[in-house]
């Protein structure tokens, strides 16, 4: 089972993002905070679990966190600012948002910026290590994977519920057939192979 807590006393957020690979959408990040000494022997990384799992643990997260919250920066802002300041500033929205204010952050990966004075401490591949942040990454995958099938409705041909917005083969090539939409990061490098003008 993964580790319940990194303090011992205080009162910690897990965070973690998801959509940091995409060529579609937002990203999207989720803030977490679990009860000291919690236990849940089916929480690990989302990208691990199925999405039958991955829906139950959500439910499960919802009831049991003492706090939690998700939020998202579309690809506008990702254009503007960069995918990794992206990913960094929809963290601190999503903790911004809790209603219980967290004594210390855990955050997946290895780059983070100071949040207000709450000390933080980044771990790489922490949703496969710490429980809270484990949540996290379940709750930004599965509020993304929602998003994306709800856009997928405007734009069924790039096939966004099934891929995501990852630059899968079939999502490439709609691209270059039809070109991008307005949910398309333009800043993001497309294969070489598609030569797609953006607008």
């Amino acid at each position: 089972m993964l580790k319940s807590s990194y303090t011992k006393n205080l009162m910690e957020a897990g965070c973690d993002e998801a959509g940091r690979g995409c060529l579609a959408g937002p990203v999207f990040a989720a803030a977490v905070i679990l009860p000291k000494n919690y236990q849940n022997e089916k929480l690990d990384d989302s990208k691990k679990l199925n999405l039958g799992r991955r829906e139950e643990l959500r439910t499960q997260i919802l009831n049991d966190a003492i706090a939690w919250a998700v939020a998202s920066v579309d690809n506008g802002k990702i254009d503007e600012i960069n995918i990794l300041n992206a990913s960094i500033l929809a963290m601190q929205l999503a903790v911004g948002k809790l209603s219980t204010q967290p004594q210390f952050l855990l955050i997946d990966g290895n780059r983070f910026k100071p949040y207000k004075d709450i000390p933080h401490e980044c771990i790489v591949k922490g949703d496969g290590k710490y429980l809270s942040i484990a949540a996290a990454s379940i709750l930004a995958k599965t509020y993304r994977d929602d998003f994306m099938e709800k856009i997928d409705l405007e734009f069924p041909e790039y096939n966004w519920k099934q891929n995501k917005g990852y630059p899968v083969e079939k999502h490439k090539t709609a691209i270059a057939k039809h070109g991008i939409t307005p949910y398309h990061r333009k800043s993001f490098k497309f294969n070489e192979q598609i030569k797609v003008p953006f607008m």
